[in-house]
């Protein structure tokens, strides 16, 4: 059992073949992870529909609403994907799937310049765009029937899942418990792990946001003002070249600064929160989890195995992370 009396899913431990964390990252990625969370979401039976949300001073932002016909959910859960993820990502619809079973309501939000939405804000996405998530989570809860509304993310969405929650009391937004699996909490030091790791997970990301950039130019060639000399910059470069000339935060460590988490920034959350960490997560600094100061609400779980944002069970490729965080947010509802 969970602190609060909620479920516990059973403890995480992978065939031996499974514990390598790139094996674990690369997979859960994968087409057949995909093509699995497509099966699983259609076997719920759910109905899905598509929405714009307000995300304030002009912004919309789109997103999957999914429920169950002819049941009564007991409780609104929002999800939210990692960078250059989408609504669409497998961990995204087998989470739903996991929550849909369980009664909850489910609606998966798109980013910005995510999840092929580039073409409804003319700027461009970066991750200090935290207030226009708030908006759109406020638009979720206004549009649809009252009933405790819960949080989930994934690596840069866990990290925007936890400052959403920072902030919801002020903005009226009740939040009934909050998960974060593998977020981002220090992202300097999450970039320069991934600078000093293995090389393919920086040109991964690297080739998933040229292609992003590339798509928002193509749309609003005014509007960007880059040039393909500019997108051939490594990932540092080219972060520092956008927050410069598309923000007005300075620098780029005032960027990084702008959406971090760690050390004692957790400590005035006032919602209930849960953090599933892999200790041998290629991506995020495992010590910063240790370094956590928080409140007595908030709880981390550091499992030995599941890479990033992997957590793959066995050669079907089933998801501990997912079960786990439907099991984490239901328990926020219980009865």
């Amino acid at each position: 059992m969970t602190p609060d009396g909620g479920p516990l899913a059973p403890a995480y431990a992978p065939p031996r073949w499974l514990r390598s964390p790139h094996l674990q990252t690369v997979l859960a990625t994968s087409p057949w992870r995909r093509r699995l969370g497509a099966e699983a979401l259609a076997r719920t039976g759910a109905v899905t529909t598509e929405h714009l949300l307000d995300g304030g001073d002009g912004v919309r932002l789109h997103g999957l609403h999914s429920v169950v016909p002819g049941t009564e959910p007991r409780g609104l859960a929002l999800l939210l994907h990692g960078w250059e993820g989408s609504a669409e990502s497998s961990y995204m619809r087998l989470t739903a799937a996991q929550l849909l079973v369980r009664g909850f309501e489910v609606f998966r939000l798109n980013f910005r310049d995510h999840g092929d939405t580039h073409h409804l804000n003319p700027d461009i996405f970066h991750s200090c765009r935290i207030e226009e998530v708030v908006h759109a989570a406020r638009d979720v809860a206004s549009r649809f029937a009252p009933r405790p509304l819960v949080v989930a993310g994934y690596s840069l969405g866990g990290n925007f899942a936890l400052r959403l929650a920072l902030r919801a009391p002020e903005a009226g937004l009740a939040l009934a418990r909050v998960a974060a699996v593998c977020p981002v909490l220090d992202p300097a030091r999450t970039m320069h792990r991934m600078e000093h790791g293995l090389w393919f997970y920086m040109r991964y990301f690297e080739r998933k946001w040229r292609s992003s950039l590339m798509r928002k130019r193509a749309l609003f060639p005014e509007r960007v003002g880059f040039d393909d000399a500019t997108l051939r910059l490594g990932m540092r470069e080219l972060t520092e070249w956008l927050v410069l000339r598309h923000t007005d935060l300075g620098s780029i460590d005032n960027y990084f600064d702008g959406y971090s988490v760690a050390g004692d920034r957790l400590q005035a959350l006032q919602v209930p929160a849960h953090i599933l960490m892999a200790a041998d997560d290629p991506v995020i600094p495992l010590d910063e989890f240790h370094a956590l100061a928080l409140p007595a609400l908030a709880r981390v779980e550091i499992v030995p195995w599941g890479g990033h944002c992997g957590f793959l069970e066995d050669a079907r490729l089933g998801g501990y992370a997912e079960r786990w965080t439907a099991e984490r947010l239901a328990a926020a509802v219980i009865a």
